[in-house]
Formats: C-alpha cells, sequence, structure tokens
C-alpha cells in the first residue's frame, strides 16, 4: 500500500515551465490559515450544509499496487440537488491576472477530492469550485465546473499512471535497500572501546522514539556508531528517512565517508549531501528568473526526467553528482538536490534545513510527528547556532540606504522610511551613556512599523519586477521579513537589546534559551541522536538542546591509552584580562619550554587575536630560530588549506602556530600522527566578556542560579576540550597539552576534566616543565 498526499501528488505530475523567484512575499501561511476561515464561515452562511476541512481517503489499484489517495478538502456543500467540492486558493496577484486556467495543478488537485467523493457517495456527477483570494485586497474570484464520475475516473487513472513510475522505482528500490540492510555487517573488524555501547544505546534510543545525548571522545568512532543501527532500524521499517545534521563541511565528509565503507561491504542506499544554494548555483548570482539563468528557463518541463535517471544511475547523490546531471538535463542543481531528497534514505546536511524556522525544509517538516532519525553531529555547537537562528536584528544605517537611495520614487516607502528612521534615533536617545538598554517587553510599535514596510516593499516588487534584481532592496526585504517571523516566537525566553554606537543603532531580538525551540523542532522527527566529543556536561546540554529527564545521557572513556597523553597545567600564572600584559614573559617561557624537548608540531591556542599577537611577537623575538606563524583573520579556503599543509609528517625542524581558541584550526581539523604532538591552550576559554553574554548569565540565573557556569565556564572549557582534543586522533598518536591558567586548579573546573585527563600533572615553572616532558617522551620511545 502506498500513500500519497493528493497536494503532492498533482504538485509532482502536473508541474511545467521556469523557476521565477523574482516576486517572493513574506510567508503568508497564517494570512492564508486565516483567509480560509473567513472564506469558510462565510460559505456556512451561504450553505446550510456546507462542511470545512473534509478529510477525504481513497483506495485505488492500478497495475497490481494499492494506492491510498488522501487529502483535505478546504470545503463540500449541496446546491440546487447537486454537490460541490470548493478548494480554497489565496495570492497577491490581481484578479484581472487570474483567470479559469491560471493554474491546472489546482483544478487536479480540487478534481481529485471530487473523485474520492463522488465514488463514496455514488454520485454520477459533481461540482468543483475554485476561489482565489486576494490576501491584500480581500477581492475574490469563482471559478465552477461540473464533472461526471467517469470523466474524472480517467483523469484519476492518468494521474496513478504517471506517477505509478515514481511509485515502482520506491517500492523496488525499498526492497533492494532493505535486503542489503538486513545482511550487513558492522564494517570494521572489531568494535573499538565503548563503540558497541554507543551502537546500542543508538538503536535503543530509535525504537524508543527519544533522544541520547552522547559524550564520545575521539577514537570511538561516532559516526559509524550512530549511522549503523540508524540504518539497521531503517531496514526494519521503524523510520522513513534519516537526516544526519552537522555544523561543518568536514564532517559531512566524515559521512560520505562511513556511507563508503558500508557500500563496500554490500549496503545499497541513496544518501544526498545537501549543498547551500549560493554555493551549487551555476551562476554568478544565485537568481532565480529564466531571464538571467538558463537552468531555471523551463526547469520543470525537464526536471522530474533529470531525478528520475540520477536516482536510478547514483546511489552516493553528493555535489558533484547533483551538478552533472544538473548540467546535463539544464536543470536548476538546488532544486533537483531539494527534490532528490525526497527520494534519498539519507539526507546530509546543516542544521539550518532542520532548525532554522526561515530555512527548514517544509517539504519535509510541513507538520511535526515525522518517522525521521536526526543524527546531529558535533553537537555543542547547536547552542550558539540556534540561538543565531532563532534570534533577529535589523539596523538603522540599513534603513537609512534604502531611504536615500530610493527617495522620491514612492512616497508611501518614503513616508514610511522615515517614521522607522525616527523611531531607530529615539531608540538611540534610550540607550544613554552604555550605549544599549534591554526590555522584556516585545516591540510591537517597531513590529507594526515594519509590517507596513513590507508590505509596501511587496507591492512596489508586483508592479516593478526589475526590483528583484536589485540586491540592497531585495537583502533588506528578506532581513525584515525574517525579523517578523522571529518575532512570532518571542516569548520569555527572549530579550529586545538596543545597542548604540556613533550614528548605527540596532533592534535585536535575542533568544537567551532555545531549549524549547529546539525541542518542538525535534518533534518534527521520532527519534534524535546527539553526539560529540565534547558534550560535558552532559545534564547542561540535555537541557540547552531542548531534551528532557526522559531523554537518555551516556558519556563514554577515551578508547586510547591514557598514558599516550600528558595533560599538565601550568596554574601559577593568571591570563585574566588585566594580569595578560603581565603573563606575557612568562608564557612565552613555557611554550618555549614545552615545545624544547620533542621536535614537531605544536599548536599555542589563545583566547582573542590581541593576545595571541602580543604572545607571538615576544616568542619570534624569544625565540629565533623556530619557525612560527599566526592565524591570519578571515582566511581564504586556500589560506586554510595551506595553512595546515604546513604541518609535514616527521618534520626535519619543530614547527610552532599560533591560533585562536574556538577558532577554525581549533575543531574540526585532524592532524595524525607526527603531525601535531603538542597544544598549550592558554586561558580556560571564557567568551569575551559582553552585553550578550551577560543578558545570557542573568537569565540563567534568575532560571536555575548557574548564570555564569551557562553563559561562560561551559562554552569555555568546551572550547578548551575541543583544542585538546586535536592532540590524539589515533591509537598510534602521543602527545601533550599544557593548560596556562590558575583557574585549572579550582574545583569548578577539574570536574569538567574528562575521566581520561584525570592523571593531569601541575608543573611550577618551567624547569619542572621540561623534566615532566622529558620524561613522558622518553617514557614514549620504550613504549
Amino acid at each position: 500500500m502506498i500513500k500519497i498526499p493528493i497536494r503532492q501528488l498533482v504538485e509532482l505530475i502536473m508541474r511545467c515551465g521556469d523557476i521565477d523567484g523574482r516576486y517572493v512575499a513574506k510567508d503568508r501561511m497564517l494570512e492564508g490559515a486565516k483567509a480560509h476561515r473567513i472564506l469558510q464561515k462565510k460559505n456556512r452562511e451561504l450553505y446550510e450544509d456546507y462542511q470545512s476541512e473534509v478529510l477525504l481517503s481513497e483506495a485505488i489499484c492500478f497495475d497490481g499496487i494499492d494506492y491510498t489517495l488522501e487529502g483535505r478538502a478546504d470545503g463540500i456543500f449541496c446546491q440546487d440537488g447537486r454537490y460541490t467540492i470548493d478548494e480554497i486558493k489565496t495570492t497577491v496577484l490581481p484578479m484581472s491576472l487570474i483567470n479559469e486556467d491560471f493554474n491546472f495543478t489546482h483544478w487536479a488537485q480540487v478534481k481529485c477530492y471530487a473523485y474520492i467523493f463522488a465514488v463514496q457517495n455514488d454520485l454520477p456527477e459533481i461540482g468543483v469550485q475554485l476561489t482565489y483570494f486576494n490576501l491584500e485586497n480581500k477581492e475574490s474570484k469563482i471559478f465552477n465546473r461540473i464533472f461526471e464520475i467517469a470523466e474524472l475516473k480517467i483523469f484519476i487513472n492518468a494521474l496513478i499512471e504517471k506517477y505509478s513510475v515514481w511509485a515502482n522505482f520506491s517500492s523496488e528500490w525499498e526492497k533492494i535497500r532493505n535486503f542489503s540492510i538486513s545482511t550487513l555487517q558492522f564494517p570494521f573488524p572489531a568494535y573499538h572501546k565503548g563503540q558497541r555501547a554507543l551502537a546500542v544505546y543508538a538503536y535503543r534510543t530509535i525504537v524508543s522514539g527519544k533522544k541520547l545525548f552522547a559524550q564520545a571522545p575521539t577514537g570511538i568512532g561516532k559516526t559509524i556508531s550512530v549511522l549503523f543501527p540508524a540504518i539497521k532500524a531503517q531496514g526494519e521499517g521503524r523510520s522513513s528517512k534519516i537526516f544526519y545534521l552537522t555544523a561543518k563541511t568536514i564532517t559531512r565528509q566524515v559521512a560520505e565517508e562511513a556511507f563508503a565503507k558500508m557500500r563496500q561491504n554490500g549496503l545499497e542506499m541513496k544518501t544526498l549531501t545537501l549543498t547551500a544554494k549560493e554555493k551549487i548555483c551555476f551562476c554568478e548570482k544565485p537568481v532565480c528568473h529564466p531571464e538571467y539563468c538558463e537552468y531555471a528557463k523551463g526547469h520543470y518541463d525537464r526536471v522530474n526526467t533529470a531525478i528520475l535517471e540520477t536516482a536510478t544511475e547514483c546511489d552516493d547523490l553528493s555535489r558533484n553528482v547533483i551538478e552533472k546531471y544538473a548540467r546535463k538535463h539544464k536543470v536548476c542543481p538546488f532544486e533537483l538536490s531539494l527534490d532528490l531528497a525526497l527520494l534519498a534514505d539519507c539526507v546530509i546536511c546543516d542544521y539550518n534545513y532542520v532548525f532554522d524556522p526561515r530555512a527548514h525544509l517544509r517539504r519535509f517538516f510541513k507538520d511535526s510527528n515525522g518517522d525521521y532519525v536526526f543524527l546531529i553531529d558535533e553537537a555543542h555547537n547547536l547552542v550558539d547556532r540556534s540561538r543565531e537562528m532563532y534570534s533577529a536584528q535589523l539596523f538603522k544605517t540599513a534603513f537609512y540606504r534604502i531611504k536615500k537611495e530610493y527617495k522620491g520614487r514612492n512616497k508611501a516607502l518614503d513616508k514610511i522610511l522615515t517614521s522607522i528612521n525616527k523611531y531607530m534615533i529615539n531608540l538611540r536617545s534610550q540607550c544613554g551613556e552604555p550605549g544599549y538598554f534591554i526590555t522584556l517587553e516585545k516591540p510591537t510599535d517597531f513590529l507594526d512599523l515594519i509590517n507596513k514596510y513590507i508590505a509596501i516593499c511587496e507591492l512596489m516588487l508586483k508592479e516593478n519586477r526589475e526590483l528583484s534584481e536589485d540586491n540592497s532592496f531585495l537583502q533588506l526585504y528578506f532581513e525584515v521579513s525574517g525579523f517578523i517571523a522571529i518575532a512570532d516566537l518571542y516569548d520569555e525566553r527572549y530579550v529586545s537589546l538596543v545597542e548604540s554606537q556613533r550614528d548605527e543603532v540596532s533592534l535585536k531580538l535575542f533568544c537567551l534559551d532555545p531549549s524549547l525551540l529546539l525541542g518542538e523542532a525535534l518533534k518534527r522527527g521520532g527519534s534524535a541522536i546527539m553526539f560529540s566529543a565534547t558534550l560535558s556536561p552532559l545534564r547542561y546540554f540535555r537541557e540547552i538542546l531542548g531534551g528532557g529527564e526522559e531523554d537518555q545521557m551516556l558519556s563514554l572513556d577515551s578508547p586510547f591509552d591514557n598514558r599516550s597523553l600528558c595533560v599538565l597545567t601550568a596554574d601559577h600564572v593568571s591570563t585574566k584580562y588585566n594580569d595578560r600584559e603581565q603573563s606575557r614573559e612568562e608564557i612565552t617561557r613555557l611554550i618555549g619550554s614545552f615545545i624544547s624537548r620533542q621536535k614537531g608540531n605544536y599548536i599555542i591556542y589563545f583566547p582573542s587575536y590581541k593576545y595571541m599577537n602580543d604572545v607571538f611577537e615576544a616568542f619570534a623575538m624569544a625565540f629565533p630560530e623556530i619557525c612560527a606563524v599566526e592565524q591570519g583573520r578571515a582566511m581564504s579556503e586556500e589560506q586554510r588549506e595551506d595553512f595546515l599543509s604546513c604541518f609535514e609528517e616527521n618534520p626535519e625542524n619543530t614547527y610552532v602556530a599560533f591560533c585562536v581558541l574556538g577558532g577554525i584550526f581549533s575543531e574540526g581539523i585532524d592532524l595524525k600522527g607526527s603531525r601535531l604532538i603538542g597544544t598549550v591552550i592558554v586561558s580556560v576559554g571564557l567568551p569575551q566578556l559582553s552585553i550578550q553574554q551577560d543578558i545570557i548569565r542573568d537569565y540563567f540565573n534568575n532560571k536555575n542560579g548557574m548564570g555564569y557556569e551557562y553563559a561562560y565556564m561551559y562554552p569555555g572549557m568546551n572550547k578548551v576540550l575541543q583544542a585538546a582534543g586535536r592532540v590524539i586522533r589515533s591509537d598510534s598518536d602521543t602527545g601533550a597539552v599544557l593548560l596556562i591558567d590558575e583557574r585549572y586548579s579550582h574545583k569548578n573546573y577539574l570536574k569538567l576534566f574528562p575521566k581520561h585527563w584525570h592523571s593531569c600533572r601541575r608543573i611550577r615553572d618551567c624547569e619542572s616543565l621540561k623534566i615532566t616532558l622529558d620524561s613522558f617522551w622518553v617514557t614514549d620511545e620504550t613504549r
């Protein structure tokens, strides 16, 4: 039995023509739903027996396969002895542009509803009514037709026949996939220490439909440990799709490699890596309309053929594969990848495709309670990412630029931008000497203004399609639309933050606690596994990432020999902001002593660029014979690769890189063997003191009395643990970590140390550091 939502069926089979994104209105779902209710109420007054939101379902057998068509009719009524199915469509287009043949998909949808109702009520003929309603001027236009049941049956059979190509493909593929899963063995000869435990916990979590928060240190093999049980559960029919969610490209590659390994063992499974539109677009700019992009022109005429051919010929639907077939069939690669995601068994993508209210995949997550499995890699990154996704900020200068550029071109626009500018100037006056102020209230007056701004912009976009090619106009339009969308989420977990600096004023809807919104987003799937090497303390992450008391926590030990890592603390040095100038010389000496005991590659991490630069200069003067480099600001992809390429295997001379803690080189890099043998971490990694971190601190102080921990200590130690984790990457690795800060001897920090750090040693000065390291490296050579 294959279940098909009617709207999905007709949109797949009936679509044709171009992609044309020049006029993009803000999300009208809520307004559309309200309009539906208004028209339905009006129809109940007109027709005594009018029924709204009628659920319809009918089983149809075609070519030996049973299909169930499902949908919800907007309205059904009887007039003059004839039943009529009413389908309501909302629009912002003028009614003069809408005729009876405006959209064949709309007719197809209502004809499906009509067929089901007629069959179930033994009707020889039935009426259908298409009602178009303009959301802005409230005008409506109605089209009526009458169909005989035989005519509708021919239409339905033709639709099903076309759909059967997709259904047969999916059905046959599911059999092939599930058989391969049933015989799939774990792709390695044996489980690493802790790996079986993680796999068992993951499987039980998926079966029970709950969430798991797992801290699994480097070397356990986290990716394969969660993917393997998720695949097994999928083969048993416990989920329809796996979403492997990541924050970085490198972790996506790890997932792809895991699938490649399992394919070598016989797995047949379609995996899709979703690449951002801006990156995969073939054009210089991702402007989606047929006059600019040849791939947008006629896209829908060709895309179904492209989808079937790509999915038939390839299982690994990587970026390269998507681009190859998109060029072959001359279709948009991003839209092709979105369509292929419907056929994929696993989608590998960024967090925002599930969690971001402005970017999540509505084709999957329109409703909650899907039977999807969410595997969330490097889940410690989701805390800050979710705060970003659920916050929004607007700047005075952005409005002012549009005000200057479009002055005199539209009176309504001039007026509203003047009002917005005055409002922002008034906000600036309230900031006073601190340069900011905070309020718990939603800025309703400002929202009224920007809602008017959006309405004017949409009218201008309709009247002048060239505006949709004006990047500055569109960028602000989208930013304001996003701000309004976030405002709908505003509750006691938010504050409104106004900041002023010189001529600039900003208003931010700042999400302090994303736990509720993440929890709601996770309901879009059936189960979720959040995992990371640094998910400590687990209770903090379970709370902040949307978990509950009923959800499992798992903390695993490092699989590596503890003797291969030497962890040292230099707690006689203060790295607090006011002590940094004074500490520079001692830190320089400690670094020199640390790297002098064993030739090799080292990374030295600092909490800021300024601190890094100061110590780098001192180090270069003190140790001119050592090759030392420092991380640059805003490095390109090529510069990053060049930077990492200098970490050579078995180097002839010592190489030292100075980097920023929490930056691009403190996590997500994999320098195995002799490519990295030691790191020095200066400070406890606290986020820089700021208004925003202080607001988070105050919020959680009121909530649970742990404001400092939630805002500063836990995020800081997470960066420390990630940086230290760069050293030991495999069973054969050996290395040392030096932690420099007086707070590393405080019990609140010591209890955050992972179990394999419990044998860490305190060093008093450079001499004791040398002695300890000499002993470690000599022991390593004889081990």
